[in-house]
């Protein structure tokens, strides 16, 4: 998956222009740049390519998020639903609003269950959040409908799944806005960076003014810039960007790769019994960045993921027991450790998950293993990998 397997000449050259100018920052300072602005032209590949009106680039897929919530009216005490299996950036983004993540319990497609999203929202609820963990999505029809019986937000946190398509159009795409990260571990990176793109035009105007202080970016002069609203400074950087005008010429080249190792992988133990494979909703593209697959119980799953890692099979993840990414592993969410004072309303709720029952995320988590897919395998390699993954399920399975 990661992109930065293939970085290379074609992304120095691109961070090259930029060093010879001497600008590293994406605005002003037009009469040096030689015509250069590397992050502009980011956006107007990257909205090309996903299919919509807007991007805005902005300094990580957490401020991505952030910035996303931020232009579409959500706020202090305002309720965000999100998955219980997730990155942290999901959550830390809502708290750093002031408003409240929702967790609700996933389904086979590792992402939001449409009925815990029914069953959660109240009239607080402002916002649905899927999140495309690992590539691919949740049934985006039915929380899109959810969305618009109640008038929520549907905003897609893409960070894992770029390139990934739903009824023919990109994830990210789908809802009211969609957010992308570019660190280091992404199917293409800028080394750190992040995106929020949309088709809505006042969504698009407002998040180029939040990420950069408020400013208009009306006229040539920054100084003389006007600040319509409250900002932060979440741009990205000029150097950042370029690396990512690289990747994103990549980007095809990774995905079919991406495609052509997992496909592999599949076929190689697809007919194994007692393995199965996460749900992908009808209509729906995974980007192929990671396989999971489910074993039929808790302890078949841990059994083969340690069985995986001793005999040599590297990138392969049990979320389940994972600090980064379910709810298992956050009691800094749950016990609200904050190093700064939190609304009293935000902390109760966040005290309450440690009580919440989440038997059924813990039923397809606990059965989960996940590996990722990477594009520097050459063909013995994958084989190898193959016959491995294979050789341990089998012996596990049968037993």
């Amino acid at each position: 998956m990661p992109g930065f397997e293939v970085f290379g000449d074609h992304e120095r050259a691109q961070v090259n222009e930029v060093l010879e100018t001497g600008v590293l920052m994406r605005y002003g300072f037009e009469g040096m740049r030689q015509g250069r602005f590397k992050a502009l032209e980011f956006e107007k590949s990257f909205a090309q390519k996903m299919g919509v009106a807007h991007c805005q680039l902005v300094s990580s897929g957490t401020s991505a998020l952030s910035v996303a919530l931020a232009v579409a009216g959500v706020g202090a005490g305002d309720e965000v639903i999100v998955p219980t299996f997730t990155f942290v950036a999901s959550f830390e983004s809502i708290l750093m609003l002031g408003a409240i993540p929702v967790l609700v319990d996933i389904d086979a497609t590792l992402t939001l269950d449409p009925k815990a999203v029914s069953d959660a929202i109240t009239p607080k609820t402002k916002c649905v959040m899927p999140v495309h963990m690992c590539g691919s999505m949740a049934d985006l029809d039915a929380l899109k409908a959810i969305c618009d019986a109640h008038d929520l937000i549907l905003l897609e946190d893409a960070c894992q799944a770029i390139g990934g398509t739903y009824r023919g159009k990109a994830l990210g795409s789908y809802g009211d806005l969609g957010c992308f990260s570019f660190d280091f571990v992404k199917t293409i990176t800028c080394g750190e960076g992040g995106a929020v793109i949309t088709n809505n035009k006042t969504f698009a105007l407002h998040a180029d003014q939040f990420q950069d202080h408020g400013h208009d970016h009306v006229g040539s002069d920054r100084g003389a810039e006007t600040h319509p609203y409250l900002g932060y400074n979440f741009r990205i950087s000029e150097l950042n960007a370029a690396v990512g005008c690289a990747q994103l010429e990549r980007m095809n080249d990774i995905l079919a790769q991406q495609q052509k190792h997992y496909q592999f992988l599949r076929a190689a133990i697809k007919d194994i019994e007692g393995v199965t494979f996460r749900h992908v909703p009808e209509g729906g593209v995974e980007n192929y960045s990671f396989l999971n697959i489910f074993l039929p119980t808790v302890a078949l799953a841990e059994q083969v993921h340690a069985a995986m890692t001793q005999s040599g099979i590297d990138a392969c993840f049990y979320w389940f027991k994972n600090n980064w990414h379910y709810i298992s592993g956050w009691p800094h969410l749950t016990q609200a450790k904050s190093l700064y004072p939190m609304m009293p309303i935000v902390q109760e709720r966040l005290n309450k998950l440690a009580t919440q029952d989440f038997s059924r995320s813990d039923h397809y988590m606990g059965r989960n293993v996940s590996f990722l897919i990477k594009l520097g395998w050459d063909e013995e390699t994958l084989k190898h990998r193959a016959a491995l993954m294979t050789r341990v399920l089998e012996q596990i399975l049968s037993n």
